[in-house]
């Protein structure tokens, strides 16, 4: 039984062997096949596309050269009107060449035909010139002859009438051209000095170089003075201001030439006056209260100033200097007023005429500014301004215009002249300033001795406060033609000889007098 299973068993390998076998053989031949078909069809797909792609290819290659052939085509015809053009041109030009060839030739001919015109011309005036020289020298000694003169007198004789006749015709000119330009300038002048002044209202205010402390009564004059004078020599030492206690009644005059000096001891013997309490240490308390009590006042002052002309961006220390010289007095007027008026007045000069008015009101506010130490450093208060402005960086064109306001430099720009004529605008109004009788009479007999020791005047008064000179010329020595020249002389030497505020007023009077007497 074993044996016939072994054998079943090995029958039915054997037999599922043969099986796999034959199926495997067929399916091996089916996918033998079905690959040759997938080449087949490879094949032939690849040479489909390949003819396509060989056609594409050739029509692209005709493509390609129809438009390389039209473009050849294109430049060739381009390059031919190139040439055609070109070829025009060259033709121009060389007509054109030929031209001027022959202009060249035309004009080298005349040149010739010209030099020899000339040529001939000068021989010919020389000719002339001769014959001309023959004959002047033929006529002169005729005329010599006749007249009994010498040619160079007669000469003599002509120049001195020509210029009598000349200076006659230039007399009659000036006083034509003065008398328009006067009135059209004093016209214009007026209008624009009138309308800054109308426009400007500054207060003048007279001070003096002492001042004067009111007292309650006469006894305090003993508590200032001291047990041996010990007060007032404290006062005096602590200030540097002189204290005048004489038969006054009921007053103290402190005098000083240091305006800010004596500010301080006024306010520091008014605080003890109050206080009552009066020996050397509260004297310096009072002293060191009263100078920081100034110095305050000085910069408020100064920045009020400032404030008030609009002028902005100043050196703190050129504001402290401004406001010294709220204490600084020239001629009776306070210098701080008399510096905003100025830059007030050359500002509204400086709108009427289109200049700069920042300019004007800056240089016109700083005018004099060297007048604040004056006292302390040596020089006119023109050159220590000009150090003062210079040591905190001012401009230039600022400068300028300061140091000009007195003729003491060149005026470099409209706004320095303004500055001048500012600076007399506010010296010359009334009551701005005082002098003493003496000085007085001595500008006014300068005046007068400047206009006696020209030339051709008989007399001459000073009227008007010295604002004018009236000159009486001398009738058998100046024609009534040779009177503006004599005034425009007398002016000119009181401008180089004579200082003095704003302008004085020369008026020559010629008379011819005819006198008789009936015997």
């Amino acid at each position: 039984m074993v044996v016939v299973g072994i054998a079943a068993l090995a029958v039915g390998l054997f037999a599922g062997y043969m099986i796999r076998k034959s199926v495997g053989e067929k399916t091996i031949g089916s996918a033998e096949q079905r690959a040759q078909n997938i080449l087949l069809d490879a094949e032939n797909q690849a040479d489909t596309i390949k003819k396509e792609i060989t056609i594409e290819a050739k029509e692209e290659a005709h493509k390609m050269r129809t438009e390389a052939e039209k473009e050849v085509r294109d430049r060739r015809n381009e390059m031919n009107n190139l040439e055609k053009r070109f070829l025009a041109k060259e033709e121009s030009i060389d007509r054109k060449l030929e031209n001027l060839e022959k202009k060249e030739e035309n004009l080298n001919n005349r040149d010739r035909r010209l030099s020899k015109k000339e040529k001939d011309f000068e021989n010919t005036v020389a000719e002339k010139q001769k014959e001309l020289d023959g004959f002047i020298e033929k006529q002169t000694r005729e005329l010599e002859r006749v007249s009994g003169m010498t040619s160079d007198e007669a000469r003599e004789l002509l120049l001195a009438s020509v210029e009598k006749d000349v200076r006659h015709d230039a007399s009659v000119m000036i006083k034509e051209i003065e008398s328009k330009a006067k009135e059209e300038a004093d016209k214009k002048a007026r209008e624009i000095i009138v309308g800054a002044i109308q426009r400007c209202a500054a207060d003048q205010v007279a001070e003096s170089t002492v001042s004067v402390v009111n007292l309650p009564s006469d006894d305090m004059k003993g508590r200032i003075i001291g047990r041996e004078g010990r007060n007032i020599r404290a006062i005096e030492t602590a200030t540097g201001v002189d204290l005048i206690i004489d038969d006054t009644p009921e007053a103290v005059i402190l005098s000083c030439f240091d305006p800010v000096r004596r500010e301080v001891a006024r306010i520091t013997l008014e605080k003890l006056i109050i206080d009552g309490r009066i020996h050397p240490a509260r004297i310096e308390e009072m002293v060191s209260k009263a100078e920081r009590e100034v110095n305050t006042t000085i910069k408020e002052a100064g920045e009020q100033a400032t404030f008030e002309v609009g002028i902005h961006n100043l050196h703190p220390e050129l504001v402290k200097l401004l406001g010294r010289l709220r204490y600084r007095t020239s001629y009776g007027q306070n210098v701080l007023q008399h510096s905003v008026e100025v830059s007030h007045l050359a500002g509204l000069m400086a709108s009427e005429l289109d200049l700069n008015i920042k300019l004007a009101k800056r240089a016109g506010l700083l005018h004099d500014i060297g007048k604040s130490i004056d006292h302390e450093v040596e020089g006119t208060h023109v050159d220590i301004g000009i150090d003062l402005l210079r040591k905190y960086k001012e401009s230039e064109a600022v400068i300028d215009a300061m140091a000009a306001h007195h003729g003491d430099y060149e005026a470099k720009s409209p706004e320095a002249v303004l500055i001048a004529a500012a600076d007399a605008l506010s010296a010359a109004r009334p009551g701005a300033r005082r002098e003493t009788l003496e000085n007085y009479i001595q500008r006014l007999k300068k005046l007068e001795d400047i206009a006696n020791t020209t030339p051709g005047v008989e007399k001459s008064y000073a009227i008007q406060a010295g604002r004018e000179i009236r000159v009486i010329a001398r009738p058998d020595e100046k024609s009534d033609q040779e009177i503006p020249l004599l005034a425009r002389e007398i002016s000119k030497k009181i401008e180089s000889e004579l200082q003095y505020p704003g302008q004085i007023k020369v008026n020559v009077i010629r008379e011819t007098r005819a006198v008789d007497y009936a015997k």
